[in-house]
């Protein structure tokens, strides 16, 4: 089996006021590269290669964490939250009430207007998965919540409309295993990477 290793990008100012970001392009700030600075990859997985979503957040958070410079692929992007980025999210749910309760709970059919839902951000995840496991090199893939909760929800076979069996902690890395179909397992989550 293929090891799959996956790391979110680091804190942007949009993440500390409670903004939607989405697909929109927000940097780390530098409160959130001092975050990064402070990570240590587990020495196993500093060989990987190294993938990272087109996102600024997450290529810098690469760079910064391995000193290299990652391959792209726009599969790793965020989910998009169309006309909602850029909106406070609890403000979002105050505004639309019980309209946005149901909206919610939908789980992994979810979707915001104009946006993506979790499924069909796994649907564009599965040929990379595929194409990973198929490849044979083990990979570090520095990316979003968004796609971290995408795989684990394959992997679990959790459908998003109750609370996970694992809370995905930020700052952490989560570690999969892809069988020859590219279908994720877990082996590891929240491995600490605070030195």
């Amino acid at each position: 089996m293929v090891k799959l290793a996956l790391i979110r990008h680091g804190t942007t100012d949009w993440n500390r006021r409670h903004i939607v970001q989405g697909s929109t392009d927000i940097p780390l700030d530098e409160m959130g590269r001092e975050e990064v600075n402070g990570w240590l990859l587990p020495p196993a997985v500093k060989t990987f290669r190294l993938i990272a979503s087109p996102l600024s957040r997450a290529k810098e958070t690469a760079l910064i964490l391995s000193g290299r410079h990652p391959e792209t692929d726009n599969r790793l992007s965020e989910m998009s939250w169309g006309d909602w980025e850029g909106s406070v999210l609890d403000e979002l749910r105050q505004k639309f009430g019980d309209l946005m309760a149901a909206w919610e709970a939908k789980g992994l059919d979810f979707k915001s207007p104009n946006g993506e839902s979790p499924r069909e951000v796994q649907n564009r995840l599965t040929p990379l998965l595929k194409e990973i496991s198929k490849g044979g090199e083990d990979t570090l893939a520095v990316c979003h919540k968004g796609v971290i909760r995408a795989i684990y929800a394959m992997a679990d076979n959790w459908d998003m409309t109750s609370k996970p069996k694992q809370k995905l902690r930020d700052g952490c890395l989560h570690l999969f295993e892809l069988d020859n179909y590219g279908h994720p397992k877990i082996s590891e989550l929240n491995v600490n990477m605070v030195c």
